[in-house]
């Protein structure tokens, strides 16, 4: 979204017109600094990427400066050199101040990646091969295809015709077979499997997910036993402090990882435990415990942002350990080349959230951001390609439905407020979609967990 990297995409536009004048780039998803790009309907060879790279890198050398023309229905539309091309964030007018990338080969396409160190571009910083990211996305592609949905303008027919319960129900529908079948898959190595483990960034549903996950796995006759990382801090006094001096409730150190760990083994091994009591007001360990054991039918389910770090799980048998990743992943692009961002995703989803039932207003969460993603980078993404199992919580039809109550919160921030750009940047990605009436929205429905009404949330 930064404009260094918008001016890329537009000299990106410009090379795949030269190249392949019948082809269109089609940008598809992050992949933590890099962006998967294709071509739309066709695949590339590795020479052809090769080709993409260096034709790239040559527009950014010779610096022909870019022409911006206006701004006119959520889009920045810009000339280069002899295209038009139009992106919903803005870019730099000079090619030199694009930010630096290597172009790899990945899969069927390339992956944009910006991930370089000391502005040299011949030696960047290795994006680990997302091949567990990358089925779980292309899984979702071949679904939406099915259902005849590519873009944000064939969700908002489904609304403006009158069909919003139809298209609701089978995003739902999709989610309830894919947690079935994440339940299915443990059931079918119960044998050994005693600890199931849930990690996902800020408002990917972790919670909702985790709830609808038992249920499921009680379908299968198994028990859920929650242990909740929340009850593992260390008192306030011994919590560790960041770079400003703040406490860092996001690193694993905040957590006791030697209980924690100690209390897992005791666990798979059937012993009973007594597990702590974390009091927030307070900012130190409660006097009370909860006993906990694990019964031959039970299995034990970890959820929270390190629950798919190592150290939570050092020495442990791994056939002893299942492991899920989710996130909004997406898979909606607004046109080929203008994807939904999922870091934007994420954040509406929390601005309406902390809003609505956290007393936390939308310029405290955007304050709240930037700490949040480096947390999210540190203790998470790179953790995600070791999951047995990724889950897409994105819903098709959530920014429909969450546009207003992102408004009505993002309406509280005046033009004399510091986030007041943050609030346009998120107002004009909304402006693409159609509003939708929540009302049929199912109360366990992953959405619910941010506009309220979920029966996990009393």
């Amino acid at each position: 979204m930064r404009p260094g990297r918008q001016t890329v995409k537009l000299g990106l536009i410009k090379v795949i017109h030269d190249l392949f004048p019948e082809e269109t780039l089609k940008t598809s998803y992050s992949i933590l600094e890099g962006i998967f790009c294709t071509l739309a309907g066709s695949a590339l060879s590795v020479r052809e990427v090769r080709q993409i790279g260096i034709k790239l890198q040559d527009w950014v050398k010779k610096n022909q400066p870019i022409q911006f023309i206006c701004k006119n229905s959520g889009y920045y539309h810009y000339k280069v050199d002899d295209i038009k091309a139009r992106v919903i964030y803005p870019a730099y007018l000079s090619p030199a101040m694009a930010e630096p990338f290597v172009i790899t080969p990945f899969s069927h396409g390339f992956i944009v990646n910006f991930a370089v160190p000391d502005q040299k571009i011949d030696k960047p910083v290795p994006v680990a091969p997302p091949f567990h990211l990358s089925a779980t996305f292309e899984k979702y592609q071949r679904w939406m295809n099915n259902i005849n949905v590519e873009l944000v303008s064939d969700v908002n027919s489904y609304i403006n015709s009158g069909q919003s319960l139809k298209l609701l129900s089978i995003a739902e529908a999709l989610h309830e077979k894919e947690i079935s079948d994440i339940s299915d898959m443990i059931l079918q190595q119960r044998r050994a499997l005693r600890v199931l483990l849930i990690a996902g960034p800020s408002s990917s549903g972790k919670t909702s997910f985790a709830q609808r996950l038992s249920t499921q796995l009680q379908v299968n006759g198994l028990n859920p036993v929650p242990l909740f990382l929340d009850d593992y801090f260390l008192d306030r006094l011994q919590t560790p402090r960041d770079e400003q001096g703040n406490y860092d409730f996001d690193c694993p150190e905040a957590l006791d990882l030697e209980l924690l760990h100690d209390h897992i083994e005791k666990l798979i091994g059937e012993e009973t435990i007594e597990a702590p009591a974390f009091d927030f007001l307070q900012g130190c360990r409660s006097k009370e415990t909860k006993t906990i054991c694990l019964g031959p039918g039970d299995i034990l389910i970890i959820e929270g942002i390190h629950a798919l770090n190592p150290r939570l799980v050092t020495g442990i048998n791994k056939n002893h350990i299942y492991k899920v990743y989710l996130s909004a992943l997406g898979g909606l692009n607004i046109d080929f080349m203008n994807r939904i961002p999922t870091t934007d995703a994420r954040l509406i989803r929390r601005l309406v959230r902390d809003d609505r039932f956290r007393g936390t207003d939308p310029e405290k969460t955007f304050n709240q951001w930037p700490s949040v993603r480096k947390s999210e980078y540190e203790n998470i993404f790179r953790f995600q390609e070791e999951a047995d199992v990724m889950f897409n919580s994105s819903m098709l039809y959530e920014m429909n439905a969450l546009r207003p109550f992102a408004e009505a919160s993002l309406e509280k921030i005046g033009e004399d407020s510091p986030f007041y750009e943050c609030k346009e940047r998120i107002m004009n990605l909304l402006s693409f979609f159609e509003p939708m009436d929540v009302a049929k929205v199912p109360y366990n429905s992953i959405i619910r967990e941010f506009i309220g009404g979920s029966i996990y949330f009393c």
